[in-house]
């Protein structure tokens, strides 16, 4: 389980632009859960993603896994046990380098590295049986360098690479929004396969409100730091994406946008 207790947050602190983003902001996820936030720019999901992973400190406030206080524990030390995918495709994996070396890093994620080869020959006919089930033909294609390749593939190739090794947390940042509709369809579809195989907790912000309606088992909507709508089981199964909308809408208005 996550847990984020009491968490505040000041950008600029003293100065005349200082913003307070969170106070007092009170999460829990359970394991196994898949939750997807929405919100309006400037609402704190992407704020909330970092925070969990370590890329910014908080001025306050405790975050625990399964009970352990992580809340000074260093990114690098986190992202041992959380895969993250990018809104940015090029983000997730190293262009200049092949299917397989890309894969034969995200294979060793966590382990100390010797001398030794960085890629495992013995591991190819594993690494095309997890490429196959992709329906993108990049089980034939393990020596192309990554660069070449399309946005969703890469993108499905980081989704895919996020989860080779055992991991607390998946966390998705806006990981279709710079895709084309078909694509980003795709990649949900797998969003949606690899989370269910895995059982893997997981946290996507998306600004798709379809999206967040269809997928998950949780939606949560944010504004100005806050959860302004939190909805699990029936509650969401009966939700549909006009009367999100409605709610988002309502908000925009009442906030003068």
């Amino acid at each position: 389980m996550l847990t984020l207790r009491q968490i505040s947050k000041h950008y600029n602190p003293g100065s005349v632009n200082e913003l307070c983003l969170f106070e007092g902001f009170d999460l829990s996820v359970a394991e196994g859960e898949f939750v997807a936030i929405v919100g309006s720019n400037g609402s704190g999901k992407t704020s909330l993603l970092n925070i969990i992973c370590g890329s910014i400190d908080t001025d306050a406030g405790s975050i625990l896994v399964n009970g352990q206080d992580i809340t000074r524990q260093k990114d690098f030390l986190r992202h041992r046990r959380i895969g993250r995918v990018y809104q940015d495709p090029s983000k997730g994996t190293c262009p200049s380098m092949t299917i397989l070396e890309n894969m034969s890093l995200a294979d060793n994620k966590g382990r100390a590295y010797g001398l030794g080869r960085g890629v495992n020959k013995s591991r190819i006919a594993r690494y095309k049986e997890l490429l196959l089930p992709l329906g993108l033909g990049l089980e034939d294609k393990l020596h192309t360098p990554v660069g070449s390749l399309s946005g969703g593939q890469r993108q499905a190739l980081a989704l895919l690479m996020s989860t080779m090794t055992p991991i607390d947390f998946l966390i998705l940042d806006e990981h279709t929004a710079a895709l084309d509709p078909k694509t980003a369809e795709i990649i949900m579809e797998l969003t949606e396969r690899i989370v269910r195989e895995k059982k893997v907790t997981t946290i996507m912000v998306t600004h798709n409100l379809r999206y967040a309606v269809e997928y998950g088992d949780r939606l949560i909507m944010m504004h100005e730091g806050k959860i302004i709508l939190d909805r699990s089981g029936r509650e969401k199964q009966e939700m549909d994406t006009d009367e999100i909308m409605g709610i988002f809408n309502r908000i925009s208005v009442e906030c003068g946008n």
